[in-house]
């Protein structure tokens, strides 16, 4: 059963052109990550390494591909934690990065803290030679164009985010049987200056604890705050349910309290994953045993074998 990985690319609604794109680099990001598990490579190692490639990718809501704030701007977040000593590292509202979820690892090492924020974190990405990029470099002309059809007075920048891939992240248990979780956004479209939602938050954007399992979640970030999903799904496996129930049961609560929709991956340290959401889409795929699995819609599941290269 050992290693796996699970990545998803953002819950909600992905137009039909855009759909291709989100299920082929959520694909990629698995492949590369379980090739870094066999390879003898962490977890840790693994989910950075898929989030590394969708921040790197412009069809997702992270790194290149960042949604704008109400200026027009582009404000990141990350989060990463590693289940055997609960270590963890965050960065929020970070502009100038073109991998957020390097620097929350940078973070974890190199810093007593558990997350930097706004210019902190730029600063403490400068003293340990992070390269910054130039805003526009991180600036699509799909996100612009979303940024100005959300200032229109009628719009709904809640519903419209969901247009757009939302968060991406990674789960993974490497053979040592550690597990960690990686989760990296560009946050909420036309979201208010400074707005920092659940990535970066331990228990929300994700969580990852041997004893019990890891999960990265998305959706929509204020709802998920409310219910510290990713902790509260894990809560869920301690008594005794399975990654795919205890997923289930999180987001159904998440819908029955607080109208909230979003998606999930889930992996116990024995290897057993889920990936489910209950908003209309999710782009997902997971590796395991030479097979990555796949899908997009709900109830859709499909396998290939991955060749030994």
């Amino acid at each position: 059963m050992l290693p796996v990985v699970v990545v998803h690319g953002g819950a909600g609604h992905i137009p039909k052109e855009r759909s291709e794109r989100s299920t082929s680099g959520v694909c990629a990001a698995a492949r590369s990550a379980y090739a870094v598990l066999k390879g003898g490579g962490s977890s840790m190692d693994a989910v950075v390494e898929a989030v590394t490639l969708l921040e790197n990718n412009p069809s997702f809501n992270a790194g290149c591909g960042s949604v704008l704030n109400v200026k027009g701007e582009v404000e990141m977040d990350a989060l990463v934690m590693e289940g055997k000593t609960l270590s963890s590292g965050a960065v929020s509202a970070v502009r100038n990065m073109a991998n957020p979820i390097q620097l929350a690892r940078l973070v974890m090492e190199k810093t007593s803290h558990a997350c930097l924020t706004a210019e902190g974190a730029s600063r403490f990405a400068r003293s340990m030679g992070v390269p910054e990029v130039p805003l526009e470099s991180l600036i699509t002309d799909y996100s612009r164009m979303r940024w100005k059809k959300n200032l229109a007075p009628d719009a709904n920048p809640v519903e419209c985010q969901m247009g757009k891939m939302g968060t991406v992240g990674a789960v993974a248990v490497d053979a040592d049987g550690n597990v960690a979780c990686a989760t990296s956004t560009g946050g909420m479209l036309n979201k208010m200056e400074g707005r920092v939602g659940d990535t970066p938050c331990i228990g929300s954007g994700g969580y990852a604890d041997n004893m019990s399992g890891a999960v990265s979640t998305t959706g929509h970030g204020e709802a998920i705050m409310k219910v510290t999903l990713a902790r509260h799904i894990l809560f869920h496996m301690q008594q005794g349910q399975s990654a795919e129930a205890a997923s289930d049961l999180g987001l159904a609560h998440m819908k029955s309290r607080v109208g909230g929709l979003g998606g999930v991956i889930t992996v116990d340290p024995q290897g057993n994953w889920a990936a489910r959401f209950s908003s209309q889409q999710m782009a997902w795929a997971a590796a395991q045993t030479d097979v990555l699995h796949y899908g997009l819609y709900t109830g859709e599941h499909f396998t290939q074998v991955i060749d030994a290269q």
